[in-house]
């Protein structure tokens, strides 16, 4: 009986402090000192947190001085000083003040970079934030020779201005979320009112609001935890800093998400060929991006089958090797004490490992790191007779197909997956190709993206938006099918 009463006792006690907390939140009218003391409690030991006073006004203002414009601040302090008593609540009532009702709006406030200030009646906001930060230059990531050379920046509102100016309609919408629980990131979705799908929005705002991780810090990472399929290799959400690609698929019916301090926008429901797209293919002939187009579809192929290909003739299929080629490869082979899978699966991971170091060392390291570290390395290993000339040539070629592809999401999932195939064929030859292709064609196939398939229009088959997915197609015929 105590027991029960204890447990009584204590539920009741957590229950009203639970009531009690979501009164304050949500009352409207809070008196000027409760919301003060409520506000010095929250932001308590911050000791980055400056305060200016005015005793004759009492007036106490709260901001964080590398978050706002100081020479906007000054110019504010020196009307301040001026002014009498009887004069402040005429001087805050003007509409560039805006009044605050409760700590949630006061916490995003401040840490968005605004000034705070706090008088006997009420709260108001300052929106003095500061406006420096990485100006826009040309993306590093994306690069193309026939289009616009700005990109994002970590800037929302600079990243916001960059698509209103493309896009200059009062179609164009957008919506204003927050992600986390302590640490609110502030999400913006866009879309084209009227060709956007009023069910993928929805949906992608109930994916948002439901993400609490508060360790989110750009754009690539919030796709990950709202994707539909976190375990698959390939993603599912196209993310880009170019601002024409973001207006280009607005345009599309796409669904665009702009996220504070990430200079990438992300863009839903997409299918794998909008991975195979460049703004380079709009800036020339159709025919000319067509073949392009084509040539890049070959090169998924040869970066995923090429060395696997080469493992499987190799182990199991000479009698697929031209008579003439076969005395120079059996030249070469015979120098490798390796099998050929072992021999592949080796030069593949030492060229990710220089593709890694390229990346991350700085530009002009990494271009040598790339360049002398491939042939040294590689003539060195031919001549150890660790690894064959040939294969050096077939990996080699299966990299170069690898750049061709536009996306680098989609580049390090082909790389990945190409791992796979020489495993395969190293246990069952050319079998082991077809049964790969079985296993990455069911998996793409099974794939969504907003409950959109991610091989549309092939699975289900579409055939008259071929000619704008699969091919480019002349850009008036598109226009009038718009």
């Amino acid at each position: 009986m105590r027991k029960d009463r204890n447990r009584f006792l204590k539920d009741f006690k957590l229950q009203r402090q639970l009531s009690n907390r979501f009164s304050s939140t949500e009352e409207p009218n809070l008196n000027g000192e409760s919301i003060l003391q409520q506000f010095v409690d929250s932001f308590n030991n911050s000791s980055d947190l400056s305060v200016t006073e005015f005793p004759h006004l009492t007036v106490k203002i709260y901001y964080f001085g590398y978050l706002i414009n100081k020479d906007y601040y000054e110019k504010f302090l020196s009307k301040l000083r001026n002014i009498m008593p009887e004069e402040l609540q005429p001087f805050l009532n003007h509409s560039e003040f805006k009044v605050l009702t409760d700590m949630n709006s006061i916490e995003d406030a401040i840490l968005s970079g605004s000034a705070i200030i706090f008088t006997e009646k009420n709260t108001y906001e300052l929106p003095f934030k500061e406006g420096t930060g990485r100006s826009i230059s040309q993306s590093e990531s994306e690069t193309v020779i026939l289009g616009s050379h700005d990109s994002f920046v970590e800037s929302v509102d600079v990243n916001l201005s960059l698509i209103r100016k493309r896009v200059m309609s009062s179609q164009l919408k957008t919506i204003k979320l927050h992600v986390g629980k302590t640490s609110k990131r502030t999400v913006y979705l866009l879309y084209i009112e009227g060709v956007a799908s009023d069910k993928d929005l929805e949906e992608i705002k109930k994916r948002i609001l439901s993400v609490h991780n508060d360790g989110i810090a750009d754009t690539n990472m919030l796709v990950q935890i709202i994707d539909e399929h976190p375990n698959s290799p390939f993603p599912q959400f196209y993310t880009t800093e170019r601002p024409d690609v973001t207006v280009y698929k607005l345009f599309e019916g796409k669904i665009v998400g702009l996220m504070d301090t990430s200079p990438f926008a992300f863009c839903t429901p997409v299918s794998f060929f909008d991975f195979m797209e460049s703004m380079d293919d709009f800036g020339q002939r159709w025919i000319v991006s067509t073949f392009i187009k084509v040539t890049r579809y070959i090169a998924i192929l040869v970066t995923l089958l090429f060395t696997a290909l080469y493992v499987a003739v190799t182990t199991y299929h000479y009698e697929m090797i031209p008579q003439a080629l076969l005395p120079t490869l059996l030249e070469s082979r015979s120098k490798v004490p390796f099998p050929p899978v072992i021999e592949a699966l080796f030069l593949e991971f030492l060229l990710e490992l220089l593709r890694e170091a390229g990346a991350r060392l700085p530009t002009k390291v990494g271009q040598t790191i790339g360049i002398v570290g491939g042939i040294v390395i590689g003539q060195a290993a031919v001549q150890a007779g660790i690894t064959s000339n040939i294969l050096i040539i077939v990996v080699a070629a299966s990299a170069i197909a690898s750049f061709v592809i536009p996306s680098y999401l989609l580049s390090g999932s082909i790389r990945i997956v190409r791992f796979g195939f020489i495993i395969l064929t190293g246990f069952w030859g050319n079998i082991g190709i077809v049964f790969g292709m079985g296993i990455l064609i069911i998996h793409l196939s099974s794939l969504t993206n907003l409950n959109s398939p991610y091989l549309l229009p092939i699975s289900p088959m579409y055939p008259k938006f071929f000619k704008y997915s699969l091919i480019r197609g002349p850009i008036k015929k598109k226009a009038e099918r718009g």
